[in-house]
Order: structure tokens, then sequence, then C-alpha cells
């Protein structure tokens, strides 16, 4: 087999032993014929390279003089840096004698585009009794490292932008928030806990009751649950009484939050989306070696610049004046404006509600019902067809026309609009099985529809000024004629139709219109076009109602 025993190992094995011993040299022996000769020094260096490669931190500890020290600090290397990409290169090799060599190492770290960490090492390497072993040293990895040292890639961020409102004033800033968590494992009685901690919330946050903390609790089983996140006034207010409660745990965290606790819109959190779009954008990035005490020095990197300000496009008079009007119902209820002459959306508001169903101002198709009937005037008026006749490629047609079933892409928010027909372009599988050809709208989709009558042609929407959307299959403008005849058609539906409960409103037009329980109206006055939707409404009037109180709410002299 390519390996011959010297004459003395023959001799050797040729002496009588007892029949045990004889089995056990056997097996020795096999094992000393399949070993292989020590690795040599610089293919434990070699491999000791390749490891750190290979992110590989047990491997590469392996072959140092002490595994367990350098498999604890090379994992926290590459833990503490997360690199995209890192390169291990051996630049030189020496052996100085029989039992030690010198080696170099250069290092190449990458955290993304113009973000780059280059250097070289040092190291040894000795003949120790358990084979050749790279001399551990915490200065293998990174110059500075050493003497309980650690190593960790930091993003470095100038002040944070604020978010104005379309007045230019403040919207939404980065505060201190308190987030007040149930943990389960210091929690005895979760009974008791919860009792006290929805006693002592109560004058902040009294809907945040013991059994829907219990219940969270029993959803997340022996997780972390947070019960309420509070601005810092309110937890000061609160903090004598939460101290002691068994299980709660107040952790201090950074949110984007509105400097008027009164502004509630599904519009805030893609606002947040922005907003930390811009904080990417402009962020800088920072290398740190980290003393035990905490102290830091930095080997790379440099402090990003602060971002621009971002003027969102709502309007907060606007906005708290649609909050006071949508709370006049006790059923899910959603209005949203648009400013028909920039596309601006100026005003989302949804009660208590609709908020525990989620954003569905934006994000929730309902049947449409007669709601579609001005589409459907559009798309017979332009095919001269009765609008019973209407194909469903000219209400598709007309339906864009008027800014609906297109599929908008602006930052921070996906907006769902309205699905016409069951062939629609792009339209979900599951949609089309479960609502059949029903046609679907959404708040955000009436109001669309509204400003783009207003304006004569559909508006590309915006949440932020100078981001407006962009879309695909974007129809020319409906023809004036046309455009005419629905603005005449949404007049007299006022004035003398099924909304003459607003005629009070001269230089108001709209349309009344619902699907079963659900009401809607959705219309335009001026500058501003919008649709008020009631789920379940207890009443044919209802939409027509919070459309008076939002017009009355509106007129209301600015309060400062």
């Amino acid at each position: 087999m390519g390996f011959r025993a010297s004459p003395r190992l023959r001799r050797s094995c040729a002496i009588a032993l007892p029949l045990g011993l004889v089995a056990v040299l056997a097996v020795a022996l096999v094992s000393c014929v399949g070993q292989k000769s020590d690795a040599s020094a610089q293919s434990v260096v070699n491999g000791f390279v390749q490891a750190l490669n290979d992110r590989d931190a047990s491997a590469a500890a392996s072959l140092t003089s002490y595994p367990n020290a350098a498999e604890e600090s090379i994992q926290q290397m590459f833990d503490g840096l997360d690199a995209k990409e890192s390169t291990w290169t051996l630049a030189q090799f020496m052996e100085l004698n029989g039992d030690s060599g010198f080696f170099t190492v250069d290092t190449a770290w990458n955290f993304g585009e113009g973000k780059d960490w280059s250097y070289y090492v040092d190291g040894g390497v000795r003949k120790l009794s358990v084979g050749w072993r790279v001399s551990w040293d915490p200065t293998l990895l990174a110059p500075a490292l050493g003497h309980g040292r650690t190593v960790r890639y930091d993003r470095t961020d100038a002040a944070p932008p604020r978010v104005l409102d379309g007045a230019g004033n403040p919207l939404m800033a980065e505060q201190t928030i308190n987030a007040i968590t149930l943990d389960p494992s210091s929690m005895p009685d979760p009974v008791a806990t919860t009792d006290r901690l929805a006693k002592a919330l109560e004058p902040v946050a009294p809907l945040v009751t013991a059994d829907l903390m219990r219940k969270d609790l029993a959803e997340k089983p022996g997780e972390k649950v947070v019960a309420v996140l509070l601005r810092d006034q309110d937890f000061q207010y609160l903090e004598r009484d939460l101290q002691g409660i068994s299980g709660v745990v107040v952790d201090k965290q950074p949110k984007l939050i509105t400097t008027d606790r009164r502004i509630v819109t599904p519009l805030l959190d893609p606002l947040r989306t922005v907003w930390q779009a811009n904080r990417d954008a402009t962020a800088g990035w920072a290398v740190n070696v980290v003393e035990p005490d905490g102290a830091m020095q930095q080997q790379v990197g440099y402090q990003g610049p602060p971002g621009p300000d971002i003027k969102a496009t709502i309007d907060s008079q606007l906005q708290l004046a649609a909050e006071n009007a949508v709370v006049s119902v006790g059923t899910p209820s959603a209005i949203v404006a648009i400013r028909p002459s920039t596309g601006a959306v100026v005003v989302a508001a949804q009660n208590n509600q609709a908020i525990e169903q989620g954003p569905i101002a934006f994000s929730s198709l309902y049947p449409a019902g007669n709601s579609v009937d001005l589409v459907r005037k559009a798309a017979a008026l332009q095919a001269g067809v009765d609008p019973k006749d209407v194909s469903e490629d000219d209400l598709e047609r007309a339906g864009r026309q008027l800014g609906i079933g297109l599929n908008y892409e602006m930052p921070g928010l996906d907006p769902e609009t309205a699905v016409l027909t069951a062939s629609q372009s792009g339209v979900d599988q599951v949609m089309k099985s479960k609502n059949g050809s029903e046609p679907q709208v959404s708040p955000f989709g009436l109001a669309m529809v509204a400003a783009s009558v207003a304006r004569g042609s559909a508006p590309m929407p915006m949440i932020v000024e100078g981001q407006q959307a962009t879309a695909k299959n974007v129809e020319d403008a409906l023809p004036a004629n046309v455009n005419d005849q629905l603005r005449n058609a949404m007049r007299d539906n006022v004035q003398t139709g099924p909304a003459s409960f607003l005629k009070q409103y001269p230089d108001l037009i709209g349309i009344a219109s619902g699907n079963d329980s659900d009401r809607w109206f959705f219309g335009s006055r001026g500058d501003l076009a919008f649709a008020v939707f009631v789920a379940d409404a207890d009443g044919g009037d209802r939409a027509l109602k919070m459309t008076d109180l939002l017009m009355k709410e509106i007129a209301k002299p600015i309060q400062k």
C-alpha cells in the first residue's frame, strides 16, 4: 500500500506477548500506519488564514496555541463587525528555525459601498508537543485588540431630521419612549401584576386593561410583552406607581412620534419609513475598539452628515378636524382628503374601531356598490353606450383615468385603490376567488376619484413634498366634456339628489353611495377632495352626517 515498516519495527512486532496485548498492539499499529507526518508550519498558517476566510471561529482557534480564548475572540470579531465581506491573505511566511516561524497577513473588511477597512497583522508559529500551532495573540485579528478589548462596527448619525407638516410646523420628532414591558420570568402572579399595572396606567392609558395584557401574555407564552409605550411626561407622572410591581420592566428607547399627541393617522408609519430612509442615506460609520470600561477608540470611518428635514403633506389643522368628525360613529370609519392641484394627501383619519383593523384608509378594499356608478358613467360616455353595457376594458380604462386601478409606487406607502373587474391586471388571485367580479374600492381610492374629477385629470399622490408617486399604465385625462358631465352629476347629487342633506354648502359637489350597510360620501370643495367611509352604518345618512360634521370642524377658527 506504499508503506513498509522498518526492520526495527518488524522485529518489535515479533516479540512474544500475551494474546490480549497483541490485539491492542495490532490496533495501535494500524493507527500508526494510517497517520500522516506532522503538518508543516506553513500549512498550519494557511489553514488558520483559510478558516478566517470561511468565518469558522472554531476551526481557526483549533490551530492556535490557546483555542478557548482564541475562539471567543474570533467569534466576537465576526459578530461585532458583521461585515458584508472579509478577506484574509497570507502576504509573507518565514520559517526562522526548526521550532518557529513568522508570517504577515493582509486583512480587508467591507461594510457596504465606500465603507472599507484594511490593515496587516504579524504573527508567529511555534512547534509544540501537539505539532505546529499559531501563537495566539488577539493582535492577530486587529492591531488594537488585546487586554480585554473588543471590536465592533457602529453606525454614526448626526442629529435626526425633523418631520414637518404641510404648513412647515413640527409634526414628528425623535423622542425617548418608555416601553412598559411585562416579563413573565419575574412575575410570580400574572393576575396581580396585570391588575396593579392596569390601575397604575388608567390615568393616561385607560384602554390598556388587565384582561388585554393577560391575553397578550397568553398568546406569547414565556415571552416579554410590551403593555404600553409612554412619553417621558406620562412616565414621570406614573413612575412612582409603577415601582415595585413584579414583572414590570421599563425599557427606554428612541422613537419617532408626533409632537402633538392628538394627531393619530395611518400615515405615521409610512412617514417613519421615509424618515428612516433619509437617515440611512446620510448615515456614517465607524469601526471602534471598545475598552472593558466602555471607552472607544475609532479605527476607521466618518460621522454621517445631518439629513434634510422631511416635509409631510399632512395639514395638521385639517387632520384634527377630520379626527373630530370620524369619531362620531361607533363602527369602523375613515376619512381621506387630497389636494387635487398637487396630489398631496392632507388628511387620513380613522376612529378606534378602524385602527384595530389596521390602516384601512389605504390598505382595505370594500364592496363598492353604487360608488362605482360615476366611473361607469365616465366609461359609458366615452364608449357611446348605456352604462349597463360598459365592457370590462372600458370600465378599467375609465378607472385609471380617474386615478384608481393603478399600482402607485410611492415612498413609504403602498396603497390600494380599487379592483373594478375580476380580470383587472395585477389583481391578486385570492381576491378574485373571494370577491368574484364585484368591484372593490378603498377610502383612498374614492378620494382619488373625487380629486381627479375636481382637477380634470388624475393627480399623482404624495405623502411627502417632492416625492410624488409613480404608476404604470397611466391613462390620458378624461375628455373635458365628459369630466364636466361628471361634475354636474356630483353637483346635482348634492343639491337635489341623495346627498341633499349637504346642500347648504353650495360649492360642494359629491356622491352619496353605499353597499349593504356600508356608507360613503366622496366629493370636493375648492382644492380639497375627500372620501368619507362608515362601515356597518346604523343609518343610511351616516356618511352624510359625518361629512357635515367635517365641514363644520374645518370651518372652526384655528386654535393654537
